[in-house]
């Protein structure tokens, strides 16, 4: 029976694997087992007759065929593709002794320390110690360079196997014994690379026998894997040789290696795309946005430019409702869109910075800079909109008095001018005495007294009217024929107060040359007759002109003291409108205020981590979005004083302009600040910044940023990296600026110095690495076939390829061929978009 030897293996970089490091007492006892030694002869065997075959040779006993040293020398050779020092080829002791030495020497060349192997077991057929030699060439040529993520030779071999057999079901590699034996693990191994090879759905865990000759069988004739243990070597044996399993499974590590080389290129072309891509899709989302929000300020600012007058009250207040519907319900949402905008602009160049990309160009006509200008030009022409909507609402309401007072002086003037037309043309004066026609006389004196009172109502009438047409009332044309015919009646009144004067005058004189005749009769009569006619002058002259009068202002006095007292009410009202909104907008202003203040500190402070400091400002941003009710209510109160036409308030230095671009500011403030916290979490996490030193460049801005608004200007910056360290010549000054300032504003902001200060420490993939990827994928052709980046990637990343990469033009190359280094090229150039 075998005893247990200690075999230590060392390489040049000092690590020491120590194979034989037993874990517990029942693997020491199985150590004895000649079943191991028997697996290990028959593994070793034939994984030397893998090489030698090479060579045209091979071996039947390891101990027997080893003895003289030349098939061993001849096993390195091929392995290695080194050659050994000639060989002695004597048979003699001592020439087998030499040439074993000479293999020994050549593995200790190579950083392998042998403990407890001499030439002279070599040569006398010791099977534990010949054993041990080959497994030590095992380690060192066939596992020493398995690598996964950094670990030891078998841990990489063990977590390689780990990862490929993960998705089949009843495999769980933890070793290389027990976990092999039922051959669901070879199995899986073969159908991860080869699914053409065996259908791993049918196997059956029970049937060990089987599942373990159908993966030695296709690993001999499919995958030129020698058969290095039977079956039943592995079921009958509690625990099969660990050293056995780890050379058989090498093998098929080897095997698929250069499977495993395109799957890592494989790896590192879909994560560079799917960079592009991810990079793409937020440009197409950046150009959608663009031109979405510039479409909308495109059809937007004309209808705010308009300043077209309506002609009815009814229509500006509809206006002015649609312009409340404007800035209530379709602007805020274009604010943060535009914000939004500008924070995806903002996160796709670090995210291009920091992939080694160049940066973004968007469309012409579409840079942030063509966004926010016209945006100026939307919010310039809206500025006027307002104060044009509500001077016009004015207008108007001047217009409505005006008319409405020119209606009441003209139905009143309408009102005494009726039936004097057909007064003044009577002509009850022919058939009149003289005293009678004296009588009418007074009676027309008093009508020419009450005609010239009325002549200040027919000018101020003519006025309202000339007024109202220099205001563009909409009715105007109503105005004037009313007015016209108003003047029209008066001239006509004049003129037919004038006749009538002239024919009484002259009945009067007539009728006084016929009462001379009756002087004598009248002189005996006089008495009566002037009793009588005074008493019918003073009865016509009380009804016709002091009655009446007294009459209708008796009955405008209570008329105008309601409509007094309806305007005082109404000014209690307005007063009372204008102490509510001034009540809410003396909290809400200084409210933001505040809040724009701890955004600020929050954005300069140095203290915490970049998640506390995100942590802060979702928290901000939670409360201000809880503020927005306030906000509407403010909106509320505003449109019930419009309404009321109340244009001043003295209450309040707030007005709903104010608290509007405010709200406006803060809420595009905290956004933005988040925004910046975010990137400066993503070029930390991408280029390996540490929290000190990301600490370190705040506060080195933060000292030199002067004016506190979050940018540096030119000395300062300058200033800045002096104190950091950098030797800088205008030259090299200006390159710099160039870099952290490409628009040349003379101002440097956190994320430019932040970007200028990480730029060198980027671990990011090259063209050249893709290039190379590609290369492997291609089998070192100098293009690479549709099939293959179909068969190589997954369907997303294999069609956008296809879609994109530019045929191969060079010598030789077969119909549809494809040029990966103009496409690998273009991945780190300019965009299209």
């Amino acid at each position: 029976m075998m005893t247990q030897v200690e075999t230590t293996v060392h390489y040049d970089n000092g690590y020491e694997y120590e194979y034989m490091n037993q874990e517990d007492e029942w693997d020491r006892d199985m150590l004895l087992d000649p079943a191991w030694e028997q697996q290990q002869r028959k593994t070793f065997t034939a994984w030397c007759n893998s090489h030698l075959r090479k060579a045209g040779t091979q071996i039947e006993n390891i101990e027997e065929d080893l003895r003289n040293g030349l098939k061993l020398m001849l096993l390195l050779e091929v392995i290695s593709g080194e050659r050994l020092p000639k060989p002695d080829r004597g048979k003699m002791r001592f020439h087998k002794i030499a040439n074993v030495n000479k293999a020994l020497e050549f593995i200790t060349s190579k950083g392998v320390k042998l403990v407890s192997i001499g030439a002279e077991e070599i040569v006398d057929g010791n099977v534990k110690m010949t054993l041990g030699m080959i497994w030590t060439i095992i380690l060192r040529f066939a596992i020493q360079d398995i690598s996964v993520e950094e670990t030891s030779a078998k841990e990489g071999l063990l977590l390689w196997c780990q990862r490929k057999t993960a998705p089949y079901r009843n495999v769980n590699v933890q070793n290389f014994h027990i976990s092999w034996k039922d051959g669901l693990a070879f199995c899986a191994l073969i159908h991860r690379h080869r699914p053409d090879l065996l259908d791993y759905s049918k196997l059956n865990k029970d049937d060990p026998l089987g599942n373990l000759n159908l993966a030695f069988d296709i690993a001999e004739k499919h995958l030129d894997i020698p058969k290095m243990l039977d079956a039943e070597d592995i079921i009958n044996t509690p625990k099969p040789d660990e050293r056995a399993i780890m050379t058989y499974v090498s093998c098929f590590y080897h095997c698929f290696a250069g499977a495993e080389q395109a799957e890592t290129a494989a790896n590192r072309i879909c994560k560079v795309l799917g960079v592009n891509q991810e990079n793409e899709k937020m440009m197409e989302e950046y150009e959608r946005l663009a031109s979405e929000l510039l479409e909308w300020i495109r059809r937007t600012t004309p209808w705010l430019e308009n300043r077209t007058p309506e002609k009815t009250m009814a229509e500006m207040q509809r206006k002015l409702e649609d312009f409340r519907d404007y800035r209530r319900q379709h602007k805020p949402p274009k604010v943060q869109e535009k914000c939004q905008l500008e924070i995806n602009f903002n996160t796709l160049q670090t995210k291009l910075r920091i992939s080694n990309r160049p940066a973004f160009m968007p469309s012409e006509g579409k840079m942030v800079s063509d966004v926010a200008s016209a945006w100026q030009g939307l919010e310039q022409a809206e500025k006027g909109f307002e104060e044009w909507l509500l001077t016009e609402i004015r207008r108007l309401e001047r217009l409505d008095h005006l008319a409405e007072k020119f209606r009441q002086k003209a139905t009143n003037h309408e009102t005494w001018a009726s039936g004097k037309e057909l007064i003044l043309s009577q002509k009850d004066y022919e058939s009149a005495t003289l005293t009678e026609i004296r009588a009418l006389l007074r009676k027309h004196e008093a009508f020419e007294s009450d005609l010239a009172a009325h002549q200040d109502r027919v000018e101020q009438i003519a006025a309202i009217a000339q007024e109202l047409n220099e205001l563009d009332y909409h009715d105007v044309a109503a105005v004037n024929e009313r007015c016209q015919s108003i003047c029209d009646l008066w001239d006509k009144l004049g003129t037919l107060t004038q006749k009538r004067r002239e024919s009484l005058e002259r009945t009067d004189k007539l009728l006084e040359t016929i009462d001379q005749l009756f002087v004598e009769f009248a002189k005996r009569s006089a008495p009566f007759n002037n009793w009588m006619e005074g008493a019918m002058e003073d009865l016509q002259d009380m009804f016709i002109v002091h009655t009446i009068e007294e009459v209708q202002v008796k009955k405008l006095v209570p008329q105008r003291d309601g409509a007094l007292q309806e305007e005082m009410a109404s000014q209690h009202a307005h007063e009372r409108l204008r102490r509510q909104f001034a009540a809410q907008a003396n909290l809400i202003g200084p409210w933001i205020q505040t809040r724009m203040e701890e955004i600020g500190h929050c954005s300069l402070e140095i203290g915490g981590t970049l998640e506390d400091q995100m942590t802060q400002l979702k928290q901000c941003e939670h409360v201000i979005v809880a503020y927005k009710p306030n906000i509407d209510k403010l909106e509320g109160d505003h449109q019930l004083i419009q309404e009321s036409l109340v244009f001043d308030n003295k209450h309040t230095n707030y007005t709903m302009e104010h608290i509007r671009v405010g709200w406006e500011l803060l809420l595009t403030t905290i956004a933005r600040t988040i925004n910046e916290i975010e990137t400066q979490i993503l070029t930390r996490d991408a280029k390996g910044i540490s929290q000190q030193q990301m600490k370190e460049f705040r506060s080195s801005f933060n000292h030199f940023d002067r004016k506190k608004n979050g940018a540096m200007e030119t000395d300062d910056f300058r200033a800045c990296l002096i104190s950091m360290g950098y030797d800088l010549g205008e030259v090299e000054f200006a390159r710099i600026m160039i870099l952290v300032d490409p628009n040349g504003t003379g101002n440097v902001s956190f994320q430019s110095f932040i970007d200028f200060m990480t730029r060198e420490t980027a671990d990011t993939d090259t063209a050249d690495q893709v290039v190379a990827s590609f290369r492997i994928l291609a089998t070192d052709k100098p293009y690479i076939l549709v099939e293959e980046l179909r068969r190589e990637l997954p369907p997303e990343q294999a069609e956008y390829c296809i879609m994109r990469m530019p045929p191969y033009s060079g010598h030789g190359a077969p119909p549809g061929a494809l040029d990966y280094t103009a496409f690998s090229t273009a991945l780190y150039g300019e965009s299209d978009l």
